[in-house]
């Protein structure tokens, strides 16, 4: 991506449903004092400081690519470390006895060779957990799709399709478990009950849409929510209690 797309505020709109699978993840890590403990792809931080929590005695640090994230992480009250850094490109200056990342792999093409080094740098017994979106047949994002080819925006964004970026729970213990670790995967599908008028407009905004908002003016960016906005709405209509948004999300924990 050719800038920071990401904007804190936006992204922490659903704040709550989007830390309930953090700690979901980490509670299936068995790390009882671990020394070096990263949180890679760490976004604003507040979920990073819940490592601390658990383990107070550990060196935390965590890492984003997004410098307008990690300027929010650094306000926080807390001893964590945080850094910029490309999750792609980064690598420990030590072994590792925990690694989390919480929905950060699926923007990483090449994140199947991202998480063999990641392994290769854990020390002997170590933990390797990772959480990413497995819903990119899901109607929100076939609506997102079918709008960047559609005459209007064809010219713009008509090669944008991310497909499905990420693996099936059986690649993931394949490929860990191939390479010596005990890895555990699962999948849960949360039906999150979202509030206000365009509400899964809302949410995508700090999400899926941030790479096509990168291309566009924001004027267009705009136009293109306005147009979006229907189909989301028709995809998942409203009750009377609020609007039910399902979605199916991969957990990976391995030991080494």
């Amino acid at each position: 991506m050719s800038r920071d797309i990401w904007d804190p505020v936006t992204y922490a709109v659903y704040a709550d449903e989007r830390s309930r699978p953090f700690i979901e993840l980490i509670s299936r890590v068995g790390a009882v004092e671990p020394d070096y403990v990263v949180d890679a792809g760490c976004g604003s931080g507040e979920l990073t400081v819940e490592l601390a929590t658990r383990w107070p005695n550990a060196t935390i640090e965590g890492f984003d690519s997004s410098p307008t994230m990690i300027i929010e992480a650094r306000k926080l009250e807390s001893q964590v470390r945080f850094a910029v850094a490309d999750v792609a490109m980064w690598r420990p200056d030590r072994p590792m006895d925990v690694l989390v990342s919480n929905a950060v792999l699926q923007w990483v093409p090449e994140h199947r060779s991202v998480l063999e080094h990641w392994m290769e740098d854990m020390a002997p017994g170590g933990w390797l957990s990772f959480q990413v979106p497995g819903n990119f047949d899901a109607p929100s994002h076939v609506a997102i799709r079918e709008l960047c080819s559609s005459r209007a925006w064809s010219d713009r964004l008509s090669d944008f399709s991310r497909g499905n970026p990420v693996c099936e729970p059986l690649e993931y213990v394949d490929l860990l478990n191939d390479g010596g670790s005990q890895a555990d995967a699962w999948e849960t599908t949360y039906v999150h009950i979202l509030q206000g008028e365009n509400p899964v407009l809302d949410w995508v905004s700090g999400t899926a849409l941030r790479p096509i908002f990168d291309r566009l003016d924001p004027d267009e960016q705009r136009r293109f929510k306005h147009d979006l906005a229907p189909l989301l709405a028709e995809a998942y209509p409203a009750r009377s209690y609020g609007t039910p948004f399902p979605f199916r999300r991969i957990f990976v924990v391995a030991q080494r």
